[in-house]
């Protein structure tokens, strides 16, 4: 019971640290959030049921939902995800994690995301036609991420993130955090709870020669350089709480998990997620999830009432392989390949794929 009562005391702190998420029904501020690459969720295993792991994430998985699923990593894991995002689009993600457990002082995470949107052709306003030069815009983020394991039943974890956008003469660098909780309770441990906070920071804005031009000063026979300031904007923040139940069959051969998660968001609509998955001896495994959007308008591409181009449904599967078995105090040495694919009305959905190897 008193371990109950720490959890709920958690949440309660955790959300009393967020005024923000107050607001979030304020039709005002929907849309007018920046860095909204950091809602792309870039791991293939919790893409494949719709993100909906904030009370189950386990390791680098677990980081884009809820940090404190990283607790779970007993050894060193590796994780490398590559998203084709929109199909046809020339748009790619690609997003590599390392963890490695601490023993008794926790397990500790370094992430790289990157996203590539191929060459542009370069234009101005007195040369509004291509004139054969091209650049590269640029998204990436580094997050750096702490979990620990305070007993079997409750983890914690928070991610630093250092966020970085731009194109060759603007750029944009912010700073935020996502911590979590998760509570992990039951005769086999099946049944679990997660809160989260998510993209938590102080506002971005950008910078640098791109905004700024050459003007003639009136009745003057001289010009002068003129800068114009960026409106600075704030990070999509937003809260997650989840819950999710394993049922066990035949001797634990078989797991089918149902999991559930409300995120509240600051900028957007809430999101209402539903996921299943199933798994056969950790070597075959199978998920699907539904995102519902709370209310919406209607959009330009299918005159139907939403507000993002994701029709909310998902699918993925996992196949895992055991390079080596456990022996003594030696963990086993596992390789799995995922995948993921998410619906989206136009442009012919989201495909990732990952590659993930524990030591």
């Amino acid at each position: 019971m008193n371990k109950i009562h720490k959890i709920i005391s958690l949440v309660i702190l955790l959300t009393m640290l967020v005024p923000n998420m107050t607001k979030a029904g304020n039709d005002d501020r929907r849309g007018t959030a920046g860095a909204g690459e950091l809602l792309i969720n870039p791991w293939a295993r919790s893409a494949g049921w719709s993100g909906v792991n904030t009370a189950n994430g386990r390791g680098l998985d677990a980081l884009f939902t809820n940090p404190a699923g990283l607790g779970h990593a007993g050894g060193t894991e590796f994780y490398i995800n590559y998203s084709n995002y929109l199909n046809n689009s020339d748009i790619g993600i690609i997003t590599a994690g390392l963890a490695q457990n601490l023993g008794d002082y926790g397990v500790l995470g370094l992430t790289v995301n990157s996203m590539s949107f191929g060459k542009i052709d370069r234009t101005t306003v007195n040369a509004p036609e291509p004139t054969g030069g091209t650049f590269s815009p640029n998204l990436m983020n580094i997050g750096v991420s702490f979990a620990k394991a305070f007993s079997s039943s409750i983890y914690a974890g928070i991610t630093l993130k250092v966020i970085s956008e731009g194109i060759d003469n603007v750029t944009a660098t912010g700073v935020g955090f996502d911590a979590g909780i998760q509570y992990v309770t039951g005769n086999d441990y099946e049944i679990k709870f997660g809160i989260a906070l998510k993209n938590w920071g102080p506002s971005m804005s950008f910078s640098g020669d791109g905004l700024s031009i050459m003007s003639t000063i009136q009745n003057a026979d001289y010009n002068m350089t003129v800068e114009q300031r960026s409106l600075a904007w704030e990070l999509p923040s937003s809260l997650n709480i989840g819950a999710s139940y394993d049922f066990l069959f035949a001797e634990k051969e078989h797991r089918l998990t149902l999991a559930a998660n409300y995120e509240s968001m600051a900028f957007a609509k809430d999101l209402y997620t539903a996921g299943a998955e199933y798994a056969f001896k950790n070597l075959f495994m199978i998920r699907c999830g539904y995102t519902y959007q709370d209310g919406g308008t209607s959009d330009i591409y299918t005159n139907t009432e939403r507000t993002n181009f994701s029709n909310g449904f998902s699918a993925g599967a996992t196949i895992n392989a055991t390079l080596s078995k456990a022996k003594g105090d030696k963990r086993s040495k596992d390789l799995s390949i995922d995948y993921a694919y998410r619906t989206t009305a136009i442009m012919g959905g989201i495909h990732t794929v990952g590659v993930r190897l524990t030591l």
